[in-house]
C-alpha cells in the first residue's frame, strides 16, 4: 500500500507539469542518421521566418559544411530570414581530443562569414562554465519556423552519416508552434545577448580569460530558468512538456527521477555511457524489488565514440569505454538475480565500427522522454541539458514507440550473465595497466564524474 501511495505521488508530479497540446499527426520519428541529415537540410531550405540550431558543435567537415552551406543558401534566398546557430564556446575553439593542433571550428565560422559579408548569420558560442571539463552547452534542438527537429546529435560527418559511417542517435520531428516558440524564446531571452555569450564568427571575439567572471555570473543566472509557456492542454489528451536544467537538483533532473519512480509495469532506458547517477541506480533497484521490468540499452564498448581499436596507437582517452564496461559489469554482478528471473534486461548495441549515442526513457505505454541528456553525473551536475517529455495517455503513439524501439534493438545482443562482459584482466595490456594505476589513486571516480 505504501509503495502504491508513493508511486501515485510521483505520477501526480508528472501530471501537474504544465504542458502543451500535441497533435499525434505532428510527431514523426526518423530512424537513421542519413534520414536526419536529409530532413534537416530540407527543413532549412523551406524555412520562411526563422532558423535556430543548438548543438554541442558544428564541425568543419563534409557534414558540418553541408549544414552551414544550407543556412547561407536559405538566407540568400530569403534575406528576411532570422538565422542563428548556438554551439559550446570552448568546444568550438579547440580541435578534437587527441588530434594535433589545427584551425578550429571558430576559425572556419569566421572564414565563412567573411566569404558572405552580405549575409548575416550569427554563430554564438555559449560558455556554460569557465572550463569545458566543468560544463558545456548540451542544449539540443533545431527550430525551423513552427517545427522542432529534436536530436541528441551534433553536426558533423559521423552524426550525419557521411562516408559510410554513422553515430546512432534519436531523431524526432515535432510540428507544434507553441513548442517551437518555447524553445526559441528561451534561447533568445537567456542565451543570445547574455554578457558571456559572444559571436564566434567575428574575428575580434574576446578570450575565455577575459570572460571568466561573466561566465560565472552567466551560469548562476541560467540555473532555475525553465521554459516559459502557457499550458494549453486538455486533460487526458496527448501533450508535450519541454524541460531544461542546469546543476544539481534542477527541474529536468527532478522530472527524470519522478518519471522512473512512476513506473507501474516497465521501464526502458537508453544511455551511451553506462555511468548512471547514484540516485537513478537506487530508483532502478527499487523498481526491480517491486517486481517491475527494467530494460537498459547501452552501447558496447567498441561502439563508444572514445573507443580506440587495439591495432591503433593508444591514448589515455581510450580507457573510457573500458571504465564504462567495468561499471556495467559491477552493476550486473550486483543484480544478477533479476537478470536470471527476466526482470532486468540489458542489451549491448553494436553495428560494425559505427558508434552509439542514443539516450531516452520510455515508461509503460504512456511516457516517452526524448533528450540529449546522457543520464550520467556530468549531465546531472555540470552541463546545460534539455528534453521533451511526451505524455500519451491514450497510447496514440504506441506503434511509433514500438517501431523506434525495434530499430534500436535491431543491432543489440542481450547480456545473460555479468561474466559475458570482459573483466579487467581480459583488456589489452596498455588499457589494463592504465586502469589499475587509475584505480590505485581513485582517479577513475573523478573521471566518472566529469566524462
Amino acid at each position: 500500500m505504501l509503495s502504491l501511495f508513493k508511486r501515485h505521488k510521483h505520477l501526480q508530479y508528472l501530471e501537474n507539469l504544465p504542458r502543451l497540446s500535441q497533435d499525434a499527426a505532428g510527431i514523426t520519428v526518423l530512424h537513421g542518421a542519413r534520414q536526419f541529415h536529409q530532413t534537416l537540410l530540407e527543413c532549412i531550405a523551406k524555412a520562411e521566418r526563422r532558423i535556430c540550431l543548438s548543438a554541442l558543435y558544428l564541425e568543419n567537415d563534409d557534414g558540418g559544411r553541408s549544414v552551414l552551406a544550407a543556412l547561407y543558401a536559405a538566407k540568400a534566398a530569403r534575406p528576411q530570414l532570422e538565422v542563428s546557430v548556438l554551439v559550446d564556446w570552448h568546444r568550438a575553439q579547440r580541435g578534437r581530443i587527441g588530434d594535433a593542433k589545427s584551425a578550429t571550428n571558430a576559425d572556419w565560422y569566421c572564414q565563412e562569414a567573411m566569404a558572405h559579408p552580405e549575409l548575416d548569420i550569427a554563430v554564438y558560442g555559449v560558455p556554460v562554465n569557465t572550463r569545458e571539463a566543468l560544463g558545456v552547452l548540451h542544449l539540443k534542438g533545431f527550430i525551423i519556423d513552427d517545427t522542432l527537429l529534436y536530436s541528441g546529435a551534433s553536426l558533423n560527418d559521423v552524426y550525419l552519416q557521411q562516408h559510410q559511417k554513422y553515430r546512432y542517435d534519436r531523431y524526432h520531428l515535432l510540428q507544434n508552434p507553441a513548442l517551437a516558440d518555447a524553445f526559441y524564446h528561451w534561447i533568445a531571452s537567456h542565451l543570445i545577448g547574455g554578457q558571456a555569450v559572444n559571436r564566434l564568427n567575428l574575428a575580434d571575439r574576446p578570450s575565455s580569460q577575459q570572460l571568466k567572471n561573466a561566465m560565472r555570473r552567466f551560469r548562476k543566472e541560467l540555473q532555475g530558468r525553465g521554459y516559459e509557456y502557457s499550458d494549453n492542454s486538455r486533460s487526458g489528451e496527448l501533450a508535450v512538456i519541454p524541460l531544461v536544467g542546469l546543476g544539481k537538483g534542477n527541474a529536468l533532473n527532478s522530472t527524470i527521477s519522478h518519471l522512473l519512480s512512476a513506473t507501474e509495469q516497465s521501464l526502458t532506458l537508453c544511455t551511451p555511457y553506462f555511468n548512471l547517477p547514484g540516485e537513478l541506480v537506487k530508483r532502478i533497484i527499487r523498481l526491480l524489488r517491486q517486481g517491475k521490468t527494467v530494460e537498459i540499452i547501452v552501447g558496447d564498448k567498441t561502439a563508444n565514440d572514445f573507443f580506440i581499436p587495439p591495432d591503433q596507437p593508444f591514448r589515455v582517452i581510450g580507457a573510457l569505454p573500458y571504465l564504462y564496461e567495468i561499471n556495467l559489469r559491477r552493476f550486473l554482478a550486483r543484480l544478477q538475480t533479476f537478470v536470471d528471473n527476466g526482470q532486468l534486461v540489458v542489451r549491448l548495441w553494436q553495428d560494425g565500427d559505427n558508434s552509439y549515442h542514443l539516450k531516452g526513457i520510455w515508461v509503460d505505454e504512456r511516457w516517452t522522454m526524448i533528450t540529449g541528456n546522457n543520464l550520467n553525473p556530468r549531465a546531472w551536475r555540470l552541463d546545460l541539458e534539455n528534453a521533451v517529455l511526451i505524455d500519451d495517455p491514450k497510447a496514440e503513439l504506441r506503434e511509433r514507440r514500438q517501431q523506434e524501439l525495434a530499430c534500436i534493438r535491431h543491432h543489440c545482443q542481450q547480456v545473460v550473465h555479468f561474466t559475458d562482459l570482459q573483466a579487467i584482466g581480459d583488456y589489452p595490456a596498455k588499457v589494463k595497466k592504465l586502469i589499475r594505476r587509475l584505480r590505485r589513486v581513485r582517479i577513475d571516480r573523478l573521471i566518472n564524474r566529469i566524462l
